[in-house]
């Protein structure tokens, strides 16, 4: 291999990748290792971050001997969004297991915030709701349930980073402690309009300043690998949370764009440009992207359950051998047999934000069997969609910004054809895979080559994108509307549930 290529290291939750890709999207190589995830406690996730640092390293040293490392111009890096790392600067080693995003222990904690009247101040300056989700509170649980680590944290021997600054500082040898603003602004701890870090809300989750990183634009100088990493000093050029590296992956430079990513779980964001749109319908506003000091906002609405159902289903229930077969079993069920997944295995995300949630299958008869269960499993995903997709419009069209009906979706669920077939029918709207579906890994690496001077500006990198299949609404509408009420209470009776559990 003659041509230069970028590294692009694709942090997830439940995998780690490295990709190099070539200057036209074309994916040259990759590696990828699952790892472990821990449940230590119901509504508990945990991963060790030491594990998703040697498995990164592992498939950056694969990637790079496999496509000939001395043709690497640069590295970028995404990663999977809130989880939280605290370590220590000395040794470099964690201090305890990494807390996921999809974990729910500080629910108690956010919930007390908001009975005392402090959410409109979060929103206001963050975008973001009172919530388990993001980073603030999982930092503070850390500080104050590992031994010591509040004390050391004030006395500035911990860091604190969200999976990005942990790579970073890994790749580094210890050099750099920073972040990027995409990140940062999924912290609760960011001012989105100021860009900095916010010094009353550092107060309101007792966060010592002196634990936070460096925050940076997207395409960026993030620091220079140590040579004895990745067997050669790399730049690392660009960075991203998961989410808006799929919107850059997905060229949706223009506000009005929308995507979704179908991973673990499943994330629309919706570009509003230089407008940063309050919603209406509890969706967050934040960070799309930073370049030149430049910021473009996104609505974004999140579900915690998508790839991840076909996982329970794989590997909780046995139910199939190969995410792949989940397409097959949907074709073969009954398609009238009423069956209803709501898969708030880890509470609820938007619109709903309730995090006691559980999950539920409904109507189920002597006949249902794993096809039907299988199918409602997909159905789920494409019913949630449709709920964030009505309550984006609805803020969009409030603030003024034209949105056309359509969605660019990518994710390793979209090569399931099934899949994208039956979102259009039940979100009404057309829907788009692109040639590369390996979008987030390639957002990261886009702005490694706009850093690099590889591409002058966004609307030359935007001629990339190429449309490899079409998807448009098949489905009656009285079923739709059918499939859509039956859902509709479903989610009622789930939420009645974890209210009056919670109460």
């Amino acid at each position: 291999m003659s041509e230069p290529f970028i590294l692009s290291i694709d942090q997830g939750t439940t995998s780690s990748r490295a990709l190099a890709f070539a200057r036209n999207g074309k994916v040259l190589q990759l590696a990828q290792t699952e790892f472990r995830q821990i449940f230590p406690n119901d509504g508990w996730v945990e991963h060790d971050a030491m594990e998703i640092w040697n498995t990164t390293q592992a498939v950056c040293r694969d990637v790079l001997a496999a496509a000939g490392e001395t043709h690497c111009a640069g590295i970028g890096i995404t990663n999977q969004r809130e989880t939280v790392v605290l370590w220590d600067r000395k040794t470099s080693q964690p201090l305890a297991n990494a807390i996921v995003w999809q974990d729910r222990r500080t629910a108690d904690f956010c919930d007390g915030l908001k009975q005392a009247g402090h959410e409109a101040m979060v929103t206001a300056k963050t975008g973001l709701l009172l919530d388990p989700y993001f980073s603030a509170s999982k930092l503070a649980w850390l500080l104050d349930h590992v031994d010591g680590a509040r004390a050391r944290a004030e006395a500035g021997e911990l860091a604190f980073g969200t999976i990005d600054s942990w790579l970073v500082w890994q790749l580094t040898g210890g050099q750099a402690h920073v972040t990027d603003a995409t990140n940062a602004a999924r912290t609760s701890l960011f001012n989105i309009h100021d860009n900095q870090w916010d010094a009353e809300l550092v107060d309101l989750f007792n966060i010592p300043a002196t634990v936070l990183p460096e925050v940076m634009d997207n395409a960026a100088d993030f620091g220079t690998t140590d040579a004895a990493v990745l067997g050669r000093a790399l730049p690392i050029c660009g960075m991203a949370g998961d989410q808006q590296a799929a919107t850059i992956g997905q060229a949706c430079f223009s506000s009005g764009m929308i995507k979704s990513t179908y991973g673990t779980g499943c994330f629309v964001l919706a570009n509003t440009g230089g407008q940063a749109v309050a919603s209406h319908n509890r969706l967050l506003t934040t960070i799309g992207y930073r370049l030149n000091g430049q910021t473009s906002f996104a609505l974004e609405g999140s579900i915690f359950m998508a790839g991840a159902i076909v996982q329970w289903l794989r590997d909780g229930l046995g139910m199939v051998e190969k995410a792949p077969e989940t397409q097959e079993l949907a074709i073969a069920a009954d398609a009238n047999s009423g069956v209803v997944m709501v898969p708030a295995f880890t509470g609820l995300g938007a619109p709903h934000w309730q995090p006691n949630a559980r999950a539920a299958i409904f109507n189920m008869t002597r006949d249902t069997g794993r096809a039907e269960i299988a199918r409602a499993a997909l159905e789920a995903v494409s019913l949630q969609t449709d709920d964030l997709m009505q309550a984006i419009n609805s803020d969009m069209q409030a603030a003024g910004i034209d949105a056309p009906p359509r969605l660019r979706v990518d994710g390793g669920m979209v090569a399931n054809d099934w899949l994208c077939q039956n979102l259009a029918d039940l979100c009404d709207c057309p829907i788009d895979r692109p040639e590369i579906t390996e979008t987030t890994a390639l957002g990261a690496a886009m702005l490694a080559m706009l850093q690099l001077g590889w591409f002058a500006n966004i609307e030359e990198l935007a001629e990339n994108w190429a449309l490899e299949a079409q998807f448009e609404p098949a489905m009656q509408d009285d079923q739709r509307q059918q499939k859509k009420s039956a859902w509709h209470l479903a989610l009622a009776r789930v939420l009645r549930e974890s209210e009056a559990s919670s109460r």
